[in-house]
């Protein structure tokens, strides 16, 4: 249902990226799922990680401004088709999604999409009503 990504604010510079992953290894903590997006002088980096906080935590202690923010997380299967139905379930129920990414599972039956919704406790009770499976934990 309802998990936890880190947004991190980076400079658009050689290294910065490698901090980032050397902090959080360096915390313990595993990445499940990220995204990126760059402009040229900046990117935002998102994550999904098993332990939200400890990796906040490091990457404060590293300088890096971060944001906790609920996310939804729901399982498709990995064939044509599947996420423009829920793409359509969201649609056609007024669930306004202002960004997604997906990372694939291990064995490649499914994905797990990322949906960042403008509404979260609607888009949950959307995807319960539409039986549609969600994952707590990556």
């Amino acid at each position: 249902m309802r998990i936890q990504q880190i947004s991190v604010f980076l400079e658009n510079k050689t290294g910065r990226l490698a901090e980032v992953t050397r902090l959080i290894s360096g915390a313990g903590v595993n990445i499940r799922a990220l995204s990126i997006a760059d402009t040229a002088e900046f990117g935002i980096l998102r994550l999904i990680v098993d332990r939200p906080a400890d990796a906040a935590e490091a990457l404060a202690k590293g300088g890096f401004t971060t944001r906790m923010t609920d996310v939804l997380a729901i399982e498709i299967p990995d064939q044509p088709g599947s996420l423009a139905k829920v793409m359509e379930i969201f649609k056609d129920t007024g669930v306004n999604i202002e960004y997604l990414y997906a990372s694939l599972e291990k064995d490649c039956a499914t994905a797990v999409v990322i949906f960042k919704v403008e509404d979260l406790e609607l888009g949950i009770k959307i995807a319960t009503q539409h039986k549609l499976s969600t994952v707590e934990c990556l």
